[in-house]
């Protein structure tokens, strides 16, 4: 019974009046005692209940704040774990296979957000669920009511659901991130953002291309390990090549000595030997290991220093043209042609022999 019904059942009641209507009677000291010792009653007996219902919702918010401080301390700790290890191997020759400190960092950060928001979506989604439990609200037609709205919801949005889990994957594998170089497929270039659902890339001619993650079905990132700067260098066949290697060790020396070309290349420049040998011309292949992204610069300067120093030691580059044949004299266009005809002119003498004779004139 509730304590507005027993303030009502307590009320004073209406008394008939003459003409047949009713007016309400005015309370009285005992009317007004007993309602107050209906109201008292009420409470003292449901005190018990709603004191429990309180203490229960209590304790629920309390063990959910307690337990959501408890598991995002423990993924900060676990994030802090892998930052050390990443530090530890960073100086390794392992390390030069995988990414940098600061990438592994924020990597780690991301990853540490997306399961620190899912373990607090979870744990405060429950004890919601578990406070209007301890009200006696029946959860049954919203927990199906929920179902049947996801079910709806993944079959409408199942590529909005593929391009998030495929960005949850894409940042738990490390597979790629803001600052490097990719091959998408669909589209490449320099990553400026990295979603969860979209990807941005930067083009080569300042576009910018959004991704959806689950589109990407493939990816070739240039940014991450080494790259390598591959020059090819042609010289006449008759070259004295020793000295064609001397050349090019001399420039990888003092290039692998100065600013910035000491921090961008990551192993010495190598003449690999010859490429190709053609009747005119050999190609020769010089390579070196470079600082992830950076195997464009590498090469271009490269190739500058090498035909300076090609210039200084009278070494000449050539192309792969093949070799020119000897020139022959040039045909007479006329002489394919026919002479002309004796006929052609009207007074030539086979044209006029050839005239036929007019017939005779008749007189009369």
């Amino acid at each position: 019974m509730s304590l507005s019904a027993v303030l009502l059942a307590a009320g004073p009641t209406p008394s008939p009046t003459p003409s047949g209507t009713t007016t309400p009677a005015v309370p009285t000291i005992k009317d007004a005692h007993e309602s107050a010792t209906q109201a008292a009653t009420w409470v003292e007996q449901n005190w018990s209940t709603w004191l429990a219902i309180g203490l229960r919702v209590l304790l629920i918010l309390a063990i959910a704040a307690v337990l959501r401080v408890v598991i995002r301390r423990a993924i900060t700790k676990f994030i802090d774990r892998m930052n050390r290890t990443a530090q530890a191997v960073d100086g390794t020759a392992l390390g030069g296979l995988l990414v940098n400190v600061e990438r592994r960092r924020q990597r780690s950060q991301a990853i540490g957000s997306v399961l620190r928001s899912v373990a607090s979506f979870v744990i405060m989604g429950t004890a919601a669920l578990m406070v209007l439990s301890a009200f006696e609200i029946n959860l049954a037609p919203l927990l199906a009511s929920a179902g049947v709205a996801g079910v709806a919801i993944g079959f409408g949005a199942r590529n909005l659901v593929t391009d998030f889990l495929s960005g949850v994957f894409m940042i738990l594998e490390d597979q790629y991130g803001v600052g490097d170089t990719i091959d998408a497929g669909v589209a490449s270039g320099e990553v400026i953002e990295v979603g969860l659902r979209v990807t941005k890339l930067r083009g080569d001619n300042g576009e910018i291309w959004y991704v959806r993650n689950g589109e990407v079905k493939r990816i070739g990132n240039l940014s991450q390990g080494w790259s390598t700067a591959g020059v090819d260098v042609t010289v006449r066949s008759s070259e004295d090549l020793d000295k064609v290697r001397s050349t090019i060790g001399d420039v990888a020396e003092r290039m692998s000595k100065e600013e910035p070309w000491n921090e961008l290349l990551w192993g010495p420049i190598e003449v690999l030997g010859l490429d190709s040998v053609l009747l005119d011309s050999m190609v020769v292949r010089v390579s070196a290991k470079t600082m992830p992204g950076k195997s464009l610069t590498v090469e271009r300067e490269l190739r500058w220093r090498i035909k300076l120093a090609f210039d200084a030691a009278d070494i000449p580059i050539v192309g792969r043209a093949p070799l020119a044949l000897d020139a022959e004299p040039t045909a007479d266009p006329t002489a394919g042609m026919a002479a002309p005809s004796a006929y052609a002119s009207t007074t030539s003498p086979q044209s006029v022999a050839a005239t036929p004779l007019a017939p005779p004139s008749v007189t009369k």
